[in-house]
């Protein structure tokens, strides 16, 4: 299992304060300093079947200087997947890739139900 989190982030702490509190093995990606490919991005999308914009930190300051509320509705999602690979910080964290699929922040149930 890969997680892809910020280290300045509390939820990204919590995050892994939870993995390790309940024996989850993982290995830990900084997404600030080795931001995610276009390729993976594409394949962690098509495998989540979740819409692209979840996959967009909209909380994040990247996203609010870039003016992505508005610009998002007019690209494809090719672009956007392009968009966020150019800044890890664009990427709603933390991104959690297992083998069966993809979960995007962290929400203590889903992951009890997905990771457990």
């Amino acid at each position: 299992m890969l997680i892809l989190c910020y280290a300045k982030c509390s939820t990204c702490k919590s995050a892994l304060q939870w993995l390790d509190q309940n024996g989850v093995k993982y290995e830990s990606r900084d997404i600030k300093g080795e931001n995610p490919t276009y390729e993976e991005l594409k394949l962690w999308y098509e495998k989540s079947g979740l819409p692209i914009k979840r996959f967009f930190n909209t909380s994040g300051l990247s996203y609010r200087a870039l003016n992505l509320k508005d610009k998002l509705s007019t690209m494809d999602d090719d672009e956007k997947l392009k968009l966020l690979a150019t800044d890890g910080m664009l990427v709603k964290r933390p991104l959690v890739v297992t083998a069966d699929g993809v979960l995007l922040g962290f929400k203590e149930k889903e992951w009890q139900q997905e990771l457990l």
